[in-house]
């Protein structure tokens, strides 16, 4: 694997690849490597010539400067992961590489930012995340680019900033990977205590209890969300939201009707956590985080839609579960 940290350095690595019409793979990500981004780079892998991870802690979506300042990092142990689960490509760029003196263009889609992650933490996190995303894709150029479902909301957007903007890359969704008690995987775990991390079982608890009523036949989302609400209380945890929505345009739902996003977060100490499950009103169109019934089970991702596979998946570090991913992928071409 060969480590870059220009855009010059990145687009020499990749232009005999070009200039062969290899598929390039590109893994955005900000380090603190889990199964979860090691899911990404499988399939990247699996389906590209060339995979390029990017490795970059972005100051411009962290609304929070002792977030930013507290956030994990160790280049050397994420560079051997990559490199072991197959990338071609580690583009380790400085904050002056990306935001150069003078930088001063911005990129931010409407409407998909201003509510749940967007109305939390702000404008400012959403255009941050647009930006820097627009950036890689512009940087690497990729035929396809890899995003964790974990962040249900990010994918949304950049789906729609790619199809907007006519950028000719194909969007590519994968499951969560979660630990075997169903704690969906995140960097930010590692910055939990022990008591902490216990009580951080309160997401996986607050969608497995909505699930199971869904799967019982409710359809009312204020009996779901009551539902999730009252699971997190042994916890001791409070949502910070805690919302029923349409995956696509994530507008509120009275009613499960279809398919719908549900969707939270929640302050663990000073650690910010989220998780989602797609659900739908036919228990064998679930996507729950893991089902109540078989703790930890997975769905098979290369079966969407179907029943739990109880059978979980294995990551260079042991066991992992994963979550139905979001239905479809979004496709932006630009004409020649």
């Amino acid at each position: 694997m060969r480590t870059v940290r220009t855009v010059q350095e990145l687009r020499s690595a990749l232009a005999r690849a070009r200039r062969q019409e290899l598929t390039i793979g590109l893994v955005p990500t900000m380090g603190a490597l889990h199964d979860g981004h090691l899911s990404l780079i499988e399939r990247a892998r699996e389906q590209c010539d060339v995979v390029v991870v990017s490795l970059f802690v972005n100051p411009a979506q962290f609304n929070e400067r002792a977030d930013l300042e507290r956030y994990p990092r160790d280049e050397r142990r994420d560079a051997a992961l990559a490199a072991a689960t197959g990338a071609d490509v580690l583009f380790a760029p400085s904050v002056e590489e990306v935001y150069p003196s003078g930088f001063a263009t911005s990129v931010e889609v409407l409407g998909l930012t201003e509510r749940l992650e967007g109305a939390a933490r702000g404008a400012e996190h959403f255009r941050g995340v647009t930006t820097v995303v627009t950036k890689l894709l512009c940087m690497a150029l990729p035929d396809v680019a890899y995003f964790g479902q974990k962040d249900a909301q990010q994918v949304a957007v950049i789906r729609r900033l790619a199809t907007d903007l006519d950028l000719p890359v194909r969007i590519e969704a994968l499951p969560t990977v979660r630990e075997p008690d169903g704690l969906a995987m995140s960097s930010r775990n590692a910055l939990l205590s022990a008591d902490e991390r216990a009580r951080a079982l309160a997401l996986p608890a607050a969608l497995d209890a909505a699930l199971a009523l869904v799967h019982a036949g409710e359809r009312s989302a204020r009996a779901l969300l009551d539902a999730a609400r009252e699971a997190m209380r042994p916890f001791d945890v409070q949502p910070e939201y805690l919302a029923l929505v349409d995956p696509g345009t994530l507008e509120p739902l009275t009613r499960l009707t279809g398919e719908a996003l549900l969707a939270l977060a929640a302050r663990i100490g000073e650690v910010r956590l989220i998780d989602n499950a797609i659900v739908a009103p036919a228990a064998a169109h679930t996507g729950a985080a893991h089902d109540p019934a078989h703790t930890g089970a997975a769905h098979d991702p290369a079966h969407t839609g179907a029943a739990h596979d109880p059978a979980a998946t294995r990551g260079l570090d042991g066991p992992r579960t994963t979550s139905q991913r979001l239905e479809g992928e979004a496709i932006a071409t630009c004409s020649a």
